[in-house]
Formats: structure tokens, sequence, C-alpha cells
């Protein structure tokens, strides 16, 4: 069997604030994952636990405190050309058109102008967009903003594609037909890619491994594999297998909440 080298290697990382009281806040603490190319990690964890940070620091938006993250043995120290990244909100300049927007990219690397435009198309078809490139952000529908951001993000062709829970604004019927979506883009693409979710049953159907945060300071507590055959459907999610480790991560945050209830209760009394 042939092995897989590591493409990201965060060791060891920790990330302080100081607060405008100036108490320092601990976000991360000892996070340690590693992820081969062309793999779909997400990232699960409670709210506040540094999964936004950690991909921050990871994008070189943010400096690490300790520890240290590589990038195929280059070690993160700012903002990198071969990384593309999504945000819960699209931000679509909305004096652009939908093209326009996915070649922000181009524009700002300044990068041949005729091989992006041919690019852009391409990523408008990639991502279920065709013939929608002459149309004005606030005349597409969220998830349909949400594609184009992914289109933008690939504009530049990177290798690392950072998403910081991309459809968590969306409604419930959307979010389910953009996760089967980003599948698809994935599919085509083969990126690697790593998404942070609060949802279990995100996380489940799209990810190869899902590494579970611990509430903050974060480290990751574990790494679960996903020994899910690809291509995946909504019907993954009747699979058993999907189901009974949908179970293995609720327990972690059931514990996690009932410790909690109990703490606050005992203090109350």
């Amino acid at each position: 069997m042939t092995s897989r080298l590591t493409l990201i290697d965060i060791s060891g990382v920790g990330k302080q604030f100081r607060s405008r009281s100036g108490a320092m806040l601990h976000a991360l603490a000892d996070a340690s994952l590693t992820v081969e190319a062309n793999q779909f990690i997400c990232i699960v964890g409670p709210s506040g636990c540094g999964k936004s940070t950690l991909l921050r620091m990871l994008a070189g938006l943010e400096p690490v405190s300790s520890g240290q993250i590589t990038i195929d043995g280059v070690p993160v120290s700012g903002a990198r050309r071969d990384i593309g990244l999504v945000f819960q909100s699209p931000v679509m300049l909305p004096w652009r058109t939908i093209l326009k927007n996915i070649l922000v990219p181009a524009e700002v690397l300044k990068m041949d102008k005729t091989a992006s435009r041919k690019r852009a198309h391409e990523l408008l078809e990639l991502v279920g967009l065709e013939g929608f490139g002459d149309r004005y952000p606030d005349e597409l529908s969220g998830g349909m903003r949400q594609r184009a951001a992914i289109a933008r993000a690939l504009m530049h062709d990177p290798n690392i594609l950072l998403m910081d829970e991309p459809f968590g604004a969306l409604d419930a019927l959307t979010r389910e037909a953009m996760n089967l979506e980003l599948l698809r883009i994935w599919q085509g693409s083969r990126k690697t890619v790593i998404l942070v979710t609060h949802s279990i049953e995100e996380a489940l159907l799209l990810s190869d491994r899902v590494a579970v945060f611990s509430p903050r300071p974060g480290f990751v507590r574990d790494v679960i594999d996903v020994p899910i055959a690809r291509p995946r459907s909504a019907a993954t999610r009747t699979d058993p297998v999907f189901i009974r480790l949908a179970d293995r991560l609720r327990g972690y945050f059931e514990t996690e909440s009932t410790a909690t209830t109990g703490h606050q209760e005992g203090v109350a009394s």
C-alpha cells in the first residue's frame, strides 16, 4: 500500500489573546493535527473553542503563540497564495457582477486577464452557476452567493481550501443541498479541504476524517476516520456506519453539556 505524505502539520499550537481589560484569553492549547493532500477534513467542537482561530492561523492571517504550523514542510509565517478561504458570509461586492466578483483574486494577484476570464467561466460551470455570471449578488439566493464565494476561492487554483462555517447562515433545506453541491465540487477539484462546522451530520457527510475539538482552550481530543465509500449522497445519512459515528460524536458533546449543567447547578445551590 502506498503511503500518503502529510501536507499540513499542526504541531502543539497554542493561541492567546489579550482582552481589553488586559487579561490573557487562551483560545487554543497544544492543538495537533495532520492533514494529507487531497483529504477533506472537518473540525467540530463547541462555540469558542478556537476552530475559526485555527483556520486564520493556517491561512497566515494570525500568528501562532506557541507550536508550529507547516504546509508542505514550510512554516506558515504570513498570507499564502496556495490557500483559498470561504467564510460563513459570502461577502460579495454588490456593485460587481458575479463573474467580476469571482475575478477579484485574479486582479489582486495580477494574473493573465484572458486566462483568468476563461477559468472564471469554467468555475461558474463547476459550481452550477453557468449563465449567472452577469447577475449581481442581490439577484441571487444565499446558496447561490455561497457557490460564487467557493468559485472565487478557487479562482487562483489554490492547493488548500479553508472553509469556516460556509453554510451556517443558510436554511436547513438549502444547507443540505449545498452539502451535496460541495461534495460534487470537491470531487471535481480534489483540493485539500479543512471545513469548520457545528453540524455533526454535515461533518460526516463531507469528510474523510473528523477532528473533535475540546472546549476552550481548544485542542484536538480525537480524530475519527469516516470509512464511508464515495461518491456520497443524501442516502448516506441512513448508512449504519454514518449513524454509529454520529452517535459517537454526539457522545462527546452530550457529556460536556451534562458536566457543565451539573457544575452550574452545584454553584447555584
